[in-house]
């Protein structure tokens, strides 16, 4: 779709909502767009959505900024986007953690302060392997070393996390109930502060996106044990997976695009168009290969299919974890 097309169907579809909300007297966006960003910068979703938001600034002729609203393990900033005015000028880029927190929320008998039906998922960018990292300075060389020692020492080794129940704590403990260990829990409010934490030695070990890793890892200062996808990451060919050395654990960091519910039709129909043409060029494909990520592009109908069967997954690995106060 050329930039012709793109505002002539921009025009055509807001003037189709009539007597609709003031936003849409004007050709959507006619203004900057503000991507919402739930964790300190480092994390899976900040280095997607940088990226995808330089590419799509052209397409869209408007500014795209990124506004950092960490906390709570990504819950801060999705609340503030549910809240967010529903007129396309505050979206949120999240990860696979979204999901559960409303089921973490009725874990501990509070009511959830969102859920999914709060937003209306718009494009899922990647479906990044996880890996399960440790301090180059431990003397863990392979997963068994690791796991040895933890049984022989239980709580004495440190794991950081983005935070409670988020999508770097899930993996690793859903690892650790399949090994039978048990290791001690420093969450911190993302995974660029959790990458922080293990490089510093303050952790010896991360289960991490290879997007953020990778770069830790290829400079030798983290070394990677496991992988938790079905097989072995493309960037990575000689780490095994966890299902290879017996632990049957799976799990993907994935990052997508969120809108919140009450988005006009038609604006949400104009951001998905955007946002197709800018997570299918060359441009942005290149910047998530130099990651180590995997594009695994979604559109809306497909991503809203895909969300209804990995939030039930997700809920599931919360439940199986049950209370766990830090």
């Amino acid at each position: 779709m050329d930039r012709r097309q793109f505002v002539a169907g921009s025009t055509a579809a807001i003037a189709t909502l009539g007597t609709g909300p003031v936003f849409a007297q004007d050709a959507y966006p006619s203004r900057s767009i503000t991507f919402i960003n739930p964790f300190p910068p480092g994390g899976a979703a900040d280095v997607v959505a940088r990226p995808f938001a330089a590419v799509l600034e052209p397409i869209i002729k408007q500014p795209v900024v990124i506004e950092t609203k960490a906390g709570a393990a990504g819950a801060v900033g999705a609340q503030f986007a549910a809240n967010a005015k529903p007129d396309g000028y505050t979206l949120l880029v999240h990860i696979v953690s979204i999901s559960g927190f409303a089921e973490v929320d009725r874990l501990f008998g509070r009511q959830p302060k969102f859920t999914r039906a709060d937003f209306i998922p718009i494009a899922r960018f990647t479906e990044g392997p996880m890996v399960l990292v440790v301090n180059a300075e431990t003397p863990y060389k392979t997963l068994k070393d690791l796991v040895d020692d933890a049984k022989k020492n239980p709580d004495k080794i440190v794991f950081s996390s983005s935070g409670l129940y988020g999508a770097l704590h899930l993996p690793t403990q859903l690892f650790m109930n399949a090994a039978g260990i048990r290791m001690r829990h420093l969450p911190t409010n993302g995974g660029g502060p959790a990458l922080t934490a293990i490089l510093g030695n303050n952790a010896q070990v991360l289960a991490s996106s290879i997007a953020a890793a990778s770069k830790h890892i290829n400079a030798g200062k983290l070394r990677a044990l496991a992988s938790f996808s079905d097989k072995r990451a493309s960037s990575l060919p000689d780490v095994p997976t966890l299902k290879e050395l017996g632990y049957d654990v799976e799990f993907y960091l994935w990052v997508g695009l969120f809108a919140p519910k009450g988005t006009p039709e038609a604006v949400v129909s104009k951001v998905r168009a955007a946002a197709q043409e800018a997570a299918t060029s060359d441009k942005f494909k290149a910047a998530i290969n130099n990651l180590g990520d995997n594009l695994r592009y979604m559109d809306q109908p497909d991503f809203a299919k895909f969300w209804d069967e990995d939030a039930k997954r997700v809920e599931s690995a919360v439940k199986s974890i049950g209370k766990v106060e830090g």
